[in-house]
């Protein structure tokens, strides 16, 4: 039954078992690591082939003969920037291909726009003492923390299944110049998972900011990392915006860290002709050139774009079954009780988890106290503060799936124990 529909002696009645159960898992003396998404060792393992790839010295020279052991090539050798220009869903000479890190190419490019006008007209955003960025939430804690390492006051946009709150988003951002950006993961968003609609795609091409160096950046994370046999799609927002005039908008951004190696990917950033000229100029002050050997590594595995899709569907094999247990498990412990909504993804790396307010912070900390360590609560907000305290977001990839069914066991338990505690006061 409901929650709500049971008595207060009901509920005691149910808060004694379960705090049982709750004992029981805290004298198993569990260490399970669920603070993040990370790849776990089978899915590492499936990339290690490429580790041998680049086993003869002629292998090390570019189809344009250019020897990538050397400096040079600012940008990215060519085919590397064609292979990154489907996932970033731009042309290929829109593509920079950069180090390992695209959260330090976002870090970069705020970094540039603090000091170097965004365009004509434009003042660098350091001058501008009441900054603002748009944080659609629950969102991801990285993009927060960019923003606020750079000062800005960070507005938050309720997320819906659509995407962030178009309505809020257009009001905002055509009425108060002082908003600089707006941070969106389109595709299986962090951590909801949900896939922004073409209608919000071309809402967003559409903005018409007050601020003319207004900046989209679309972090294109999880663009080919399905869990389920039905994909979602996602329109191209650099399309839809040049087809209304907007090319300046957006700044696309992927990697391959969760493809490959995290940590030892590939990184790139899509852009217009203004855009990257602009970055162009702090990245050539920055660097003579990435990793090239390491792209040439990944164009000798994947050879094209359909080996990527291939590949990851050796990714979806094994990250499946782990999403499959986290969903299970909470409607077979949460749902009777409807105290608790979560996301049902169909990719990405998380799922989203909404407890009983006022509650998540204590689930986390009970959790935490039985072996099981979890992102922690208001993470999914800017400054770490969940106005009602409900959101958690649940990363399955890392542990094995005995330890993961074991982890949600203690989860839901700990779910269900701090909402009766609050139910009965």
């Amino acid at each position: 039954m409901s929650y709500s529909e049971l008595t207060k002696e009901q509920l005691l009645q149910e808060l004694s078992q379960l705090k049982a159960q709750y004992k029981g898992f805290v004298e198993k003396n569990l260490s399970l690591d669920m603070s993040r998404g990370k790849p776990c060792t089978e899915q590492l393992d499936i990339s290690s082939p490429m580790l041998n790839v680049l086993c003869s010295d002629d292998l090390c020279i570019s189809e344009q003969g250019f020897d990538c052991r050397n400096y040079g090539i600012l940008d990215g050798i060519p085919a590397a920037k064609e292979l990154m220009s489907h996932m970033l869903q731009v042309k290929p000479e829109q593509v920079f291909v950069g180090g390992n890190s695209s959260l330090n190419m976002m870090f970069d490019t705020i970094a540039c726009f603090m000091t170097t006008p965004a365009a004509e007209g434009a003042t660098p955003w350091f001058c501008v003492e009441d900054r603002k960025f748009l944080c659609p939430v629950p969102g991801y804690d990285r993009h927060f923390a960019i923003t606020e390492y750079f000062g800005f006051q960070m507005i938050p946009v309720p997320m819906t299944e659509a995407g962030p709150d178009m309505d809020m988003v257009e009001k905002l951002v055509s009425s108060d110049p002082s908003i600089k950006g707006i941070w969106c993961v389109p595709k299986y968003a962090n951590p909801t998972g949900i896939t922004y609609s073409d209608e919000t795609v071309r809402r967003f091409a559409n903005l018409k900011p007050a601020a003319k160096d207004f900046r989209i950046m679309w972090d294109n994370a999880y663009c080919v990392h399905d869990v389920s046999d039905e994909s979602d799609s996602l329109l191209s927002l650099m399309e839809e915006c040049e087809k209304v005039g907007n090319a300046d908008l957006p700044l696309v951004f992927s990697s391959t860290s969760k493809v490959t190696f995290p940590g030892a990917g590939v990184a790139a950033m899509g852009a217009s002709e203004n855009n990257m000229k602009i970055l162009k100029k702090r990245y050539t002050t920055q660097t003579i050139g990435s990793d090239k050997l390491n792209m040439l590594r990944h164009l000798i595995f994947f050879k094209n774009f359909e080996g990527i899709k291939s590949h990851m569907q050796k990714h979806k094999a094994i990250l499946k079954p782990r999403f499959d247990v986290v969903i299970n498990k909470f409607r077979e412990h949460l749902s009777a009780s409807e105290i608790a909504q979560w996301t049902t993804p169909r990719g990405g790396y998380f799922v989203s988890i909404d407890v009983f307010p006022g509650t998540a912070k204590n689930v986390v900390k009970m959790c935490k106290e039985a072996g099981v360590v979890l992102t922690g609560a208001g993470a999914t907000y800017p400054l770490g503060v969940d106005p009602e305290d409900k959101n958690i977001r649940i990363a399955p990839s890392y542990p094995s799936i005995n330890e993961l069914k074991l982890a949600m066991e203690v989860f839901c338990t700990c779910v269900r124990i701090c909402a009766i505690e609050k139910l009965v006061g």
